[in-house]
């Protein structure tokens, strides 16, 4: 942790006592939606973090410092500043704090937050990725490589409709980052699950990711996850997407403005049945990723007391024995050891 960070009392001792917690970022409260519903979304999905039984973790910039679990006065100003607040990514953190400027992190900014004071668990809409004409832009979201770096586990429905999916899937796959399909075979386009490239592994519930999770993080060392959990209610938005990428790639934007400027045109015209999808599965998204939080803080917590109760592993004899031991591991920690001795006749002794 940095002098820039102040963690809530309520969140320090989750993290201190290995309970869960579940990141959420604060850029959809700023630029997801308007009205007053981006604030709603996170509200609500602090609570089903809450009702889930972790803890939540909300990231922004205020005031100059990066502050992880903000109050609801907190949350109320990224809604009113909007679109004036700062869209914080993992590059922009320094700026925006060394200027004092309202900061609302993105899910790349987020993930950098959580690798520095150790949050496992991320719920979000959608991820960045890269975008639909790339090969001329190079319009690539920085989200990507913070997932690859970070031991997070993502609970999204999958990129934002907006982007070249299958081309985001197939650079996830050359970053090896695993992408688990919530009971679905197939990478969810955001406000459907249909029609997206095959995941690298379907989970059927919460205990099987965590297991997943608990043993990349072992196998892997560095790198993230993502649980791609497809919209409870998603209805198919390709036409209207098409038209409103081509209608803002005439406007000239590029970069960050993109995506709320696609998002509103979408708005617009479906007549408000895209935002009401999108709240309700970054809402389902952040309540998934507290249950697999909740099941891999019981597997780690079980693994150290396990590990703690352990006979200790020691040397034999006298002679100068060689000790070789043999670590049973679950969610990345040691719970019980086998000490295998071997004399300088090279006979083995197992105790």
């Amino acid at each position: 942790m940095t002098q820039w960070t102040q963690v809530t009392e309520e969140v320090a001792e989750a993290l201190a006592q290995r309970r869960p917690v579940v990141a959420l970022e604060t850029t959809l409260v700023s630029h997801g939606f308007s009205d007053g519903l981006g604030l709603a979304a996170a509200t609500e999905s602090e609570r089903r973090v809450r009702e889930a039984g972790a803890t939540p973790a909300t990231v922004g910039i205020v005031d100059g410092a990066i502050h992880v679990g903000l109050t609801k006065a907190a949350l109320e100003r990224f809604a009113e500043a909007g679109l004036a607040a700062r869209k914080v990514g993992a590059r922009d953190l320094a700026a925006c704090l060394a200027q004092g400027a309202l900061g609302a992190t993105t899910v790349g900014g987020t993930l950098a937050v959580c690798r520095q004071i150790g949050i496992r668990f991320m719920g979000t809409g959608g991820i960045g990725g890269v975008h639909r004409g790339f090969a001329e832009s190079l319009d690539i979201s920085g989200d990507l490589l913070q997932i690859a770096r970070t031991q997070v586990a993502v609970v999204a429905s999958g990129p934002k409709s907006l982007l070249d999916v299958g081309a985001t899937s197939e650079l996830l796959e050359t970053l090896a980052v695993p992408v688990l399909g919530w009971q679905t075979p197939t990478l969810p386009r955001f406000y459907t699950a249909e029609g997206g490239p095959p995941v690298s592994a379907v989970v059927s519930d919460s205990p099987e990711a965590a297991r997943i999770c608990a043993a990349h993080w072992e196998l892997e060392g560095a790198g993230g996850i993502l649980l791609a959990r497809p919209p409870a209610d998603g209805i198919d938005l390709g036409p209207l997407i098409d038209e409103a990428v081509e209608e803002v790639r005439g406007q000239n934007l590029s970069g960050q403005a993109v995506t709320p400027a696609v998002l509103s045109i979408v708005h617009e015209r479906s007549g408000g049945a895209s935002v009401t999808v999108n709240r309700q599965l970054i809402e389902d998204n952040a309540a998934l990723a507290a249950e697999t939080a909740v099941v891999y803080a019981q597997l780690r917590n079980a693994a150290l007391a396990r590990r703690a109760g352990a006979p200790q592993c020691a040397e034999s004899n006298g002679q100068r024995d060689i000790a070789e031991w043999s670590l049973v591991l679950v969610a990345g920690e040691a719970i019980a050891c086998t000490s295998l001795t071997r004399s300088r006749g090279g006979k083995r002794n197992v105790r």
